[in-house]
């Protein structure tokens, strides 16, 4: 019989050790075998259905509803949900748990898509704040309590206000001023931690959402921690949140066959946690202390660091987060992941023009981050890597009008035109560069000179750019 193709592809993947710097947090298996938790040897006895003993996920009553309150207790929250259609349903439940159709809601304007989605499926109207960029690394940094303020006093009819923190590079905004300014003005705070699920682990991280008074969160265990990918947790703080109809959205947005693989992965990353979370979060800053020592001392390379704070609006960084830059020496970070996967057999999370982006947790060990510092010294020392030192030019990323809402642009016609003759069309399409992956454009905003100039800029530079159906960025899809 001939191998399925997937699975024999995983099988290859599984087989080439290597170093994990990227999601899902269990790094490959890794941290399972350490604590005897692996289940390979026969996958599928664990994929069962709702029989006598199962539990229900929709209704629990027993093993499920168990492991969500010791997950509860764990992260101090009223109510816990265990999500198998990751975080996304979680975001898309959320905002449909506060708003009716029609409703405003304030939203950070470099949000995941999934938000936008949730505003689609919701028939919601954002409002958009803009976050800080640092245009030297040109990535996306904070958003300010002042401008989540301004917008909430410009929209007092707004229902929620919906931030990401930590963002993709584990930069933090001031979190505990925008819960008092959000709920001065008794809005509901709703925030997107997909990133932030082992905040909770050491008091040399971050504050948690949670634990800064966020009335909604959303993690995505599977990317910190040691859960399954698509698994992930919904916390909620009772006063200011409609739990019924929460959990209506949940099972709108929720498969009704949920897999109890997920689930076993979210109970057993809890059982880690609970057991040695704390322990080995603070082997993992120390490994990592060193690492940025080690790293401190090779010429023209950098990281993110807390150095950032109180620029940008910055409160504080994840440290597990390890944004490496070799922009001065030439070397793009599209290479530079090249080059740590082909030649150190090193995967990081994801490279830009500028940056690599190391996703820790505390599967990684310290032999993990003493390998990618060699790595990064020999590539530091080789001069047979080609050198090119690129510039982008600084960009306003001024919010464009909305003429049309997004479920509005979603379900209209469309047509191709060239963007160079778009001006003053209504897009029916995203453009989003990386970096600092805030959109230039959304579905129902008019479409500038600046935007069709600056994306002319990217493209001729090779910048990764998403969200349109034309990869060559010639045309753009515009509601006709």
């Amino acid at each position: 019989m001939k191998r399925p193709i997937i699975f024999n592809e995983l099988l290859k993947l599984s087989k080439r050790n290597m170093v994990s710097f990227h999601v899902p947090g269990h790094k490959n298996g890794k941290i399972f075998e350490k604590y005897n938790l692996n289940i390979n040897n026969n996958i599928g006895q664990f994929d069962i259905t709702e029989i006598p003993g199962s539990d229900n996920l929709h209704a629990p009553e027993g093993i499920i509803k168990e492991a969500q309150k010791r997950a509860e207790a764990f992260y101090g929250g009223d109510h816990t949900f265990f999500l198998v259609n990751g975080t996304t349903c979680g975001i898309i439940s959320m905002i449909m748990a506060v708003t009716n159709p029609g409703d405003k809601i304030i939203v950070q304007r470099d949000c995941h898509r999934s938000v936008v989605s949730g505003m689609i499926l919701g028939g919601v109207t954002p409002i958009y704040v803009k976050p800080q960029v640092d245009s030297s690394l040109l990535l996306s940094m904070a958003v300010t309590p002042e401008s989540i303020e301004e917008a909430i006093k410009e929209n007092p009819d707004a229902k929620a206000v919906i931030i990401t923190y930590p963002n993709y590079y584990g930069i933090c905004s001031d979190i505990e001023k925008i819960v008092q300014t959000v709920h001065r003005y008794n809005k509901i705070l709703i925030v997107d931690e997909a990133h932030g699920s082992h905040l909770k682990l050491s008091d040399k991280l971050p504050i948690s959402a949670l634990d800064a008074g966020a009335d909604m969160v959303v993690q995505s265990t599977h990317k910190t921690l040691p859960s399954f990918t698509q698994s992930s947790m919904l916390h909620v703080r009772d006063g200011r949140v409609d739990i019924d109809k929460l959990k209506v959205m949940l099972t709108l947005n929720q498969s009704s066959s949920p897999s109890y693989l997920l689930m076993a992965s979210l109970d057993m990353a809890m059982t880690i946690l609970v057991q040695e979370g704390n322990f080995l979060m603070e082997k993992l800053i120390k490994s990592i202390n060193d690492f940025t020592k080690e790293i401190e001392e090779i010429e023209g390379l950098s990281l993110v660091s807390k150095e950032l704070i109180g620029k940008y609006g910055v409160k504080d960084i994840d440290v597990t987060k390890l944004t490496i830059n070799m922009k001065s020496l030439g070397i793009e970070g599209t290479r530079l992941e090249e080059i740590l996967r082909k030649k150190y057999n090193i995967q990081v999370e994801m490279a830009d023009i500028y940056n690599v982006l190391a996703v820790t947790s505390i599967a990684n060990d310290r032999n993990d981050l003493s390998r990618l510092s060699r790595a990064l010294r020999s590539i530091h020392d080789d001069k047979k890597i080609p050198h090119r030192k690129t510039e982008l030019p600084e960009f306003s990323f001024e919010i464009p009008k909305m003429r049309v809402l997004p479920r509005e642009a979603v379900y209209s016609g469309k047509k191709s035109v060239e963007l160079a003759q778009s001006r003053g069309r209504i897009s029916g399409e995203y453009i989003i560069p990386y970096p600092p992956g805030i959109p230039l454009i959304c579905p129902g905003e008019v479409i500038s000179e600046e935007i069709i100039e600056y994306v002319q800029i990217l493209k001729n530079l090779g910048i990764s750019v998403i969200g349109t159906s034309d990869e060559s960025l010639n045309t753009i899809k515009v509601i006709e």
